[in-house]
């Protein structure tokens, strides 16, 4: 049986980018005639990737993202299907990468969380605790649907209906969280990076606030998938990956099949 032929990477980086529109006309035009397809979002804060095609294929694009200093250090996830998992190739500009309706969350422009390594919170998982002897929890920043593919153990999940409603939730629930260690996490990076930084800003008292490095699909690609239950929902036709990052065969679907943007 032949290894997979597709490569599919995801990826993401919060930075400035004042000319997200010059820069949507070059990276469609190198993506098209490489004949990938997926989606790849800009805005003024960064950018966020998900595309999929022949290895070599994508890798000469991310090549030539790279050549652009402000990504020189990007560094995708990546998987292997058998098929593009995309119907088409998009390459937009959005007034956010990923929509929180929050202006003053700009983390292109503040100090993000620190972000713990998979490795460390797979520790600290099996251990019941941080280093220092404080309660660890990990906080779902997905979409309820997302959750219901699968999670980790006992995290807390708010059950938010799309990302732009955590906010609020956190104004609801903020006195659970005091007190413990905490660590956001989303599928692959981005949204617990904008989360982490709405967290710090709340000041909450004797709280430790960390984002997970990467995301799940990271959490996937460096460990066994320890103290996580499920499989892990994406947005393109895999449905769900399970921990060795392959489209999952047995998958605990939500009740609702109505699958929204995160």
């Amino acid at each position: 049986m032949q290894n997979p032929a597709i490569l599919n990477i995801s990826a993401y980086k919060f930075v400035g980018l004042p000319d997200c529109h010059a820069l949507r006309d070059r990276l469609h035009e190198r993506a098209q005639a490489l004949g990938l397809k997926g989606t790849v979002l800009l805005a003024e804060e960064g950018i966020n990737l998900f595309l999929a095609g022949p290895g070599s294929a994508v890798r000469d694009w991310v090549d030539t993202l790279r050549a652009d200093v402000r990504f020189a250090d990007l560094s995708p996830k990546e998987s292997w299907s058998e098929a593009v998992p995309f119907k088409k190739l998009l390459v937009k500009v959005k007034p956010e990468i990923i929509r929180m309706n929050h202006p003053a969350i700009r983390p292109d422009r503040a100090e993000r969380a620190p972000a713990l390594p998979a490795a460390t919170l797979a520790r600290w998982l099996a251990q019941g605790h941080d280093d220092d002897g404080r309660p660890v929890v990990t906080l779902d920043t997905r979409n309820a649907f997302e959750v219901d593919y699968g999670t980790f153990e006992n995290a807390i999940d708010w059950r938010i209906g799309k990302f732009s409603e955590f906010p609020e939730a956190v104004q609801q629930h903020r006195e659970a969280l005091q007190g413990k260690t905490v660590v956001s996490f989303c599928t692959g990076g981005i949204r617990c990076e904008k989360a982490a930084i709405y967290l710090q800003q709340q000041e909450l008292p004797d709280t430790p606030i960390y984002q997970l490095e990467g995301g799940i699909l990271k959490y996937f690609e460096e460990t066994d998938g320890a103290h996580y239950r499920g499989s892990c929902f994406v947005f393109d036709q895999r449905e769900a990956l399970d921990a060795g990052l392959a489209p999952a065969t047995e998958i605990q679907r939500p009740a609702s099949e109505a699958h929204r943007a995160p």
